[in-house]
This record gives C-alpha cells, structure tokens and sequence, in this order.
C-alpha cells in the first residue's frame, strides 16, 4: 500500500487528486496539507510513503519543503505536481530531491502511474519537464569542468558513492547528481566509468 499525502493550496485540486485515486487498492490518500509547513508536519505524523506537492503554495514554499524534507525524512518520496514548468521551477525542485516532476494537465493513469513509479524511488519526469533539464545539462557541454566538478569527479574516482561524495563535500546527493550530469555532458560521455576513463584521457585527474 503507497501511503500519500496530497500538499496543494486549492481545496479543489485536492478534492480532485484525491478522486483520481479513490479504488486503487494500492494508493491510500492518509492527509491533505494547503501548504509546505503543512506537509511538512504532516509528513512528520503520518510518515507516508510519498508526498505529492505543488511549488507556489503559501507559508512554505514546495521546493523549500522538498528540501527540508530531504533532511527530516530521506525515505520519503515527493512528486511534484505543478502547472509550472520553466527552468527557475524544474531545476530548483530537483536538486532539492524531488523524485519526479509532473503537470497538471497529465492524464489520470499517467498520474497514477507516475505516483506508483515514484513511491518506488524511480525517476519520473513529463516530457516537457524531461526537455528543460536535457536542454539545461547540454548548455555547459562546451566548457572546462568547474573546480567542485573535479572535486565530484576526482571521488567517483576514487570509488566513492553519491552519498559518499556529498558527505564529503558537505552537499547533498541531489547536488551531487547534478554535478555528474554536467560533467557527463561536457566530457561526452553516458556513465560514471566513462567520465572517469575520459577524464584521465584528458589528464584532468592526477
């Protein structure tokens, strides 16, 4: 059973969200939040297994709800829910640790369907959503690698994982997801042992 919480300012689009998953023996909707300081206590007393959550709400914001989330219950997942989808909403909510990001227009079964890939702590993005962060990865493809780029990269190749890297570095793990999609991009490569193979073919690591 996927425990949801349902975090949106309009008591209509709760209503409706919560309609939309009435008979589904394997989702049960066990709080509803009109915003991010909401969700956040919420979470904290029904501990659910995902949160969907809207960006532009009053008192706290999604994305700094994402986040703090991140930091009091790492084994809770968010979906966004939004009708935004520029760059300065995308990117903040994802290295914030945002699971996925979905509009509103999507339909009922890719919403149920994005809800129950995202309770399983896979990615899920909307195409458009997919767009702008594929657009945002390929702008630096040109450039040098920045310093804390080489730093991410120097202890992946050292061995170290996500969570490794960003305790090390004192940021999170979205960041530094983030980081190895960039230096994915501009060292043209598909995967962690790629860019470390590439990156001592360019004598970028000692």
């Amino acid at each position: 059973m996927i425990r949801l919480i349902i975090a949106d300012d309009h008591p209509i689009v709760r209503d409706g969200l919560r309609g939309a998953f009435t008979g589904e023996d394997d989702i049960e909707v066990v709080a509803e939040a009109a915003n991010g300081a909401e969700a956040l206590s919420m979470t904290a007393a029904f501990r659910p297994d995902l949160v969907l959550m809207d960006l532009r709400m009053p008192v706290v914001d999604g994305v700094t709800a994402i986040r703090k989330l991140a930091e009091t219950a790492p084994g809770v997942r968010v979906l966004v829910l939004t009708t935004f989808d520029s760059e300065t909403d995308v990117l903040p909510a994802v290295e914030a640790g945002a699971t996925g990001y979905l509009l509103k227009d999507a339909p009922t079964a890719e919403l149920l369907r994005a809800v129950r890939t995202a309770a399983a702590g896979e990615s899920v993005l909307s195409p458009s959503v997919a767009g702008k962060l594929m657009g945002q990865v390929r702008k630096p493809a040109q450039g040098t690698l920045t310093k804390r780029e080489l730093e991410v990269l120097k202890l992946v190749a050292d061995g170290a994982s996500n969570k490794a890297a960003a305790a090390k570095l004192f940021i999170s793990e979205a960041s530094i997801k983030t980081h190895l999609l960039h230096i994915y991009a501009k060292l043209e490569v598909r995967d962690r042992a790629g860019a470390v193979g590439e990156a001592y073919r360019r004598k970028l690591l000692g």
